[in-house]
C-alpha cells in the first residue's frame, strides 16, 4: 500500500499519498519528498510547505488527475499560474497556457446608472458614488464565464440555450472595478466607453433618494472584447 502522507501548507491541511506527490518526476514536490527526511514538520509531524495553502488544493487535484479543474469564475488564475511555476509543475502550465488559447472570442457590456452623493446645497466636494446596478450584456455563455456566481439571472425571462444573447442579466454586487478585474483576468480588454448625465427630474424624488443627489444622476456603459 502506498505511503498515507499528511501535510500543513501554509496553515491549510491536507491528506494525499506519496504516489500523488510523487506522480510528476520533473516537479519541485517530487524532488523534496524523494528525500522527505530533510523536510520540516510541524508540531504535529505534519510536513510544513510554506506556500499559498488554499491554492495548493488545485495542485493536488492536477496531480492527481493530470488535468485542470477549476470552479467557473475562478478568480486567481494568475496566482496560481505563480504556485504552478514554483512547484516546477510544467504539464500544469501548459493546460493554463492551452486553456488561455482556446477562450473564445467574444464581447462583453457592462453598463450601470449612478449618482454623486453630495453635500448639504451641493456646495461641499462629491463624497462618494452610488451605483444602483451594475448591468451586463453580451451572450449568456461569456457572462457566465466571466462572472460566474456573482452574475444574477432572475430578471433574464428567457432560459434557452447559451449561445443566445442577453441584455438582462446583472451583478450582485455594486463594485465596478470588481467587474472590470473578472474580465481583465479573463482576457478582455475595454474598446471603448461613453456616459451621459442628467439634471434630474423636476418631479419630487422617490423616498430615501436626497434631493440634491437626484440632480446629478449618470449613466455609463463600457465595451470589453476578447480577441
Amino acid at each position: 500500500m502506498t505511503e498515507i502522507i499528511e501535510l500543513n501548507v501554509g496553515g491549510v491541511h491536507y491528506t494525499t499519498t506519496m504516489d500523488s506527490l510523487l506522480q510528476d518526476k520533473s516537479s519541485l514536490l517530487c524532488e523534496m519528498f524523494s528525500k522527505k527526511d530533510d523536510l520540516l514538520k510541524d508540531a504535529k509531524g505534519r510536513y510544513f510547505l510554506d506556500r499559498d495553502g488554499v491554492l495548493f488544493r488545485y495542485i493536488l487535484d492536477y496531480l492527481r488527475d493530470k488535468q485542470l479543474n477549476l470552479p467557473e469564475g475562478f478568480r486567481e488564475k494568475q496566482r496560481l499560474q505563480k504556485e504552478a511555476m514554483h512547484y516546477k509543475l510544467n504539464g500544469m502550465l501548459d493546460c493554463m497556457r492551452r486553456e488561455r488559447e482556446s477562450r473564445t472570442p467574444g464581447c462583453i457590456t457592462i453598463g450601470y446608472r449612478g449618482s454623486f452623493q453630495f453635500g448639504k446645497d451641493g456646495l461641499a466636494d462629491v463624497k462618494f458614488r452610488k451605483l444602483s446596478r451594475i448591468l451586463v450584456c453580451g451572450r449568456v455563455a461569456l457572462c457566465r464565464e466571466v462572472f460566474g456566481d456573482t452574475l444574477n439571472e432572475s430578471r433574464d425571462p428567457d432560459h434557452g440555450g447559451i449561445n443566445r444573447y442577453t441584455s438582462r442579466f446583472f451583478l450582485k454586487h455594486c463594485f465596478i472595478e470588481q467587474a472590470f478585474d473578472m474580465l481583465h483576468e479573463q482576457g478582455f480588454r475595454m474598446a471603448g466607453s461613453c456616459g451621459s448625465g442628467t439634471a434630474g427630474s423636476a418631479a419630487e424624488p422617490k423616498p430615501g433618494v436626497d434631493a440634491e443627489e437626484n440632480r446629478w444622476n449618470h449613466y455609463n456603459e463600457f465595451v470589453f472584447i476578447r480577441e
